[in-house]
């Protein structure tokens, strides 16, 4: 089967992706750039690796090093409190444009693996960040990679635990499960919704 290398493997989506891809066969290095959550990455059936995608040339020697047949992009920067979102926007922003053009850049050093990367299904304000996912959009698909266009997340380990969003929305095990269903698809922007 297949090697992948997922970024942002801690997250909420992340966390859910490792044994969906283990029991599918492929073999997982979770990146993480949190010390403290390698472990958990290890007991999901991960490979955990340590680095930051800040960091380019530790995550080029990364990539390199691992021979990923795919990167999936699950990279995000938020809070756990949803009520400071606004607070961590420019961190957003700087991970889905400068983060994203690294985990591009390592992605050829690499001989070029097919990146899948997550965007969002609904339309942000005008800003810095619709700015930088229309950046990161345009980027992963000049690669022929496929965007992950997901809808607001719902379920355990979300903003939503207890209740549903507005449309569009996904629920957090569908959106992983549609995932993992898509490694094979050609380059395009996949509406990932209920």
């Amino acid at each position: 089967m297949s090697r992948i290398f997922l970024a942002g493997a801690s997250g909420v989506i992340g966390q859910r992706l490792i044994p969906l891809l283990v029991a599918a066969g492929h073999t997982v290095a979770g990146m993480t750039r949190s010390a403290n959550k390698t472990d958990r990455l290890k007991e999901l059936g991960a490979q955990p690796l340590l680095v930051d995608v800040f960091d380019r040339d530790a995550l080029i020697a990364a990539v390199v090093e691992f021979k990923p047949d795919f990167i999936l992009n699950e990279l995000t920067d938020l809070p756990d409190d949803v009520n400071r979102i606004a607070e961590f926007g420019d961190l957003n922003a700087r991970i889905r444009t400068e983060g994203n053009q690294n985990i591009i850049d390592a992605a050829r050093a690499s001989g070029s693996p097919k990146i899948l990367a997550q965007t969002v299904a609904w339309e942000l304000p005008d800003g810095p960040d619709a700015r930088a996912v229309k950046q990161l959009e345009a980027t992963v698909l000049a690669e022929g990679g496929v965007l992950l266009s997901y809808g607001q997340f719902y379920g355990p380990g979300t903003y939503n635990e207890s209740g549903i969003p507005a449309e569009p929305r996904v629920e957090i095990d569908r959106a992983a499960e549609r995932t993992v269903a898509l490694l094979d698809a050609p380059s395009a922007v996949v509406t990932i919704t209920d």
